[in-house]
């Protein structure tokens, strides 16, 4: 039994979701929208705009990815590429990041994205969910699900899932009904799912889906799935007849009219036009492999192979961006501790670079062929996004983060018998603390932990040990290998307190391993026997687009450098000139003397270890250059100022001895191994 908020949260979620109603309990309520001539379409074999044929040359552009500042950028250097279509997802996580707490503000401001397409003449196909993949946190699914009283089955018919689904599309879909084509906007198709066929084969969830959007968004607007081009994926992931238009993908470089034939037979007679809904022109790249990079010729040529003969392509990406905050996901191999994380770039090796660039081989060979094919020559292109060093960042070590917390206290801490995952303490992101004691050994001790998701540093210290020194560091659980550790003996009066710091490093996005719940998942033991009786304190960091939670550290940091108000004395350690194995905050600041030299810029964290960075608390994502391959994180421009810019760390393993960061004026991709290969799904 726990004691402490545990049962306040759970109860929240029962509460919210007991009092959903089925959407089979109401009648659908439709705005009366001013009608205009606008037709979008499927006939003989062609889609169709305004009665006139149109074949879709589009791309992937997330808004999510993107500082909302940029988006016209992004979306104009898009459309020089000669693309007539954006497609982006959905992902239900930001824009409800808590039950009930729905966000569609800042870059989660979905409505002022389409708008803008269609202000630059872009018409939008949009992958609504509510799952997304997309290497996006648990597929775009938000972690909370996993606190409900009733955990629900993800991406099934189960009534539990559904109608936390139909909740959210209540809310999602109206938004979407007066920026449909034929309502004037810009949006010609609606996705459900996302390539199902490869995950299950329950059809009763797929109509269940296609019921909902029908509710919201009427008969006019086409909906669609997309499926990898084989037979078993279309067998399972669409949904027959002329009610849904079933796209595929497939591998870029294989022969895509075969794949286009066997995507006939899954579309109603006239109803299929040739469509591959994700045309790979880069890959996904995981922590510890080798950056991703294809060959900008091949690319250009496979996707002349389609145009050729009249077929359309979306572009996966036409721009990656980043996965600022803790959303970055994962994927698995053979089993769920076959772990690899996704790393905070997501530049995708796209035609448009994760900074916005389009002075590269592959924009201009894309470009080229689409400039052949396409009903208008493409508009001139943009100059690539400037870029600065604003010279080297240098840094106060403010405190460990074993001074957040008085271990004394019954405050903000969780207690229970045994561990509990991230997700029931209302942890959906970032590092939770647990805390428990045992009593010495002479001989030392082992210490195992069958199943922690991800990673956890593990720490001892003696109460009455010599005073003032912290936690002695062990050693590290990483899920992937999970290896027992031998704790050292110890000449310790008391009970020793053993600490483990456990960092979720992004929810599994693809494949069925996805009920990931992160944290400590099983019982400890200690020479095979459990631990019990846990202290859980949650580290509170904020994610990208959320209003920046009370973190006493990261407070005392900015109002040191604004003079305000002094440390705690017990907070604020001055180690200025001291580095070490324990997890930290540093901090540091930069200046820019005039708006003119605000710039878009990377920081690069080559001789630190592993962590998260904030700048103007900003969270720009993890980094991690021991594993590599990326080095450096992306500062988009829009997040400085003019005048004293911050930049705060939580480093988790060794900082730079001279305790120093860079900034740099272009991406690096080349820490870590070099042994590394690159990761295929």
């Amino acid at each position: 039994m726990a004691k402490n908020p545990i049962f306040k949260a759970t109860l929240f979620f029962i509460f919210i979701y007991s009092s959903i109603p089925s959407i089979t309990s109401h009648n659908a309520h439709h705005s009366h929208h001013h009608k205009v001539n606008r037709k979008f379409e499927i006939a003989s074999d062609m889609f169709w705009k305004d009665g006139q044929p149109f074949r879709i040359i589009g791309g992937d552009l997330h808004y999510f990815r993107v500082h909302p500042e940029y988006w016209e950028d992004r979306l104009l250097k898009a459309k020089a590429l000669g693309l007539n279509t954006i497609q982006t997802y959905v992902p239900w996580n930001l824009h409800e990041p808590i039950p009930g707490n729905l966000v569609f503000e800042g870059f989660a401001d979905i409505e002022s994205f389409l708008k803008l397409c269609h202000k630059l003449d872009l018409v939008v196909m949009l992958r609504a969910g509510p799952y997304i993949c997309a290497e996006w946190d648990l597929g775009g699914f938000p972690a909370w699900l996993f606190s409900m009283n009733q955990s629900p089955r993800l991406r099934s018919s189960d009534p539990t899932y559904l109608q936390a689904v139909e909740r959210w599309w209540s809310n999602l879909l109206p938004k979407l009904v007066p920026l449909l084509y034929h309502n004037g906007g810009p949006i010609i198709m609606v996705q459900i799912e996302n390539e199902f066929g490869s995950y299950g084969d329950d059809q009763a969830y797929l109509h269940s889906l296609v019921s909902c959007a029908r509710h919201h968004l009427g008969n006019e607007v086409i909906l669609y799935t997309t499926d990898g081009g084989a037979r078993e994926n279309l067998e399972k992931g669409t949904i027959r007849g002329d009610a849904v238009f079933s796209a595929v993908d497939f591998t870029t470089g294989d022969d895509p009219w075969p794949i286009f034939k066997l995507q006939k037979e899954f579309n109603a007679p006239g109803k299929s036009p040739p469509l591959s809904a994700e045309f790979y022109t880069g890959w996904l790249t995981h922590w510890g492999e080798k950056n991703a990079k294809t060959d900008a010729d091949s690319v250009a040529a496979a996707l002349e192979e389609i145009l050729k003969k009249n077929g359309s392509a979306v572009l996966y990406m036409a721009h990656g961006g980043t996965n600022f905050g803790f959303y970055s996901g994962a994927n698995t191999g053979a089993d769920e501790d076959d772990y690899h994380a996704d790393l905070t770039s997501y530049d995708y090796d796209a035609p448009i670079t994760e900074a916005g660039d389009v002075d590269n081989v592959k924009f201009n060979a894309i470009r080229k062929v689409i400039a052949q094919y396409g009903s208008a020559p493409p508009p001139p292109v943009p100059s690539n996004t400037e870029k600065t060093r604003y010279g080297p960042i240098h840094l106060q070590r403010k405190a460990s983060v074993f001074d957040m917390f008085d271990f004394t206290s019954s405050k903000n801490v969780f207690e229970s018998e045994k561990p509990m995952s991230m997700e029931h303490l209302g942890q959906l992101f970032g590092f939770l603390l647990y805390v428990t004691e045992y009593k010495a050994k002479s001989s030392g001790s082992t210490l195992f932990i069958p199943k922690l998701h991800d990673r956890g540093q593990v720490f001892v210290s003696c109460p009455n040990g010599e005073s003032g020194a912290g936690p002695t560091y062990i050693g590290t659980i990483e899920r992937w290998s999970n290896d027992k550790l031998n704790l050292p003996e110890a000449k310790c009066h008391s009970n020793i307190n053993l600490f483990i710091l456990v960092e979720n490093m992004g929810h599994i996005n693809y494949g069925h391993f996805m009920f990931d719940r992160k944290g400590i998942l099983s019982s400890v033991y200690l020479d095979g026997e459990p631990l019990n009786w846990w202290k859980m304190f949650p580290i509170n960091l904020h994610n990208l687009n959320a209003v920046p939670t009370y973190n006493p550290i990261m407070q005392a940091t900015y109002s040191a450098f604004n003079k305000k108000l002094s440390f705690r004395k017990n907070l604020i350690h001055q180690f200025e000139n001291k580095t070490s194995k324990e997890p930290a905050f540093y901090s540091g600041r930069f200046t820019i003397d005039k708006p003119s030299q605000i710039k878009d810029t990377y920081i690069s964290f080559k001789n630190w270890g592993k962590g998260i960075a904030f700048v103007n608390e900003f969270n720009i994502g993890r980094y991690w250059p021991l594993r590599g391959p990326q080095c450096n994180l992306y500062v988009p421009a829009p997040i400085l100022k003019q005048g004293d810019n911050f930049l705060v760390i939580f480093e988790l393993e060794s900082a730079d001895p001279e305790l120093v960061v860079h900034t740099i004026d272009e991406p690096d991709f080349t820490c870590g191994s070099s042994g590394m290969n690159v990761h295929q799904l």
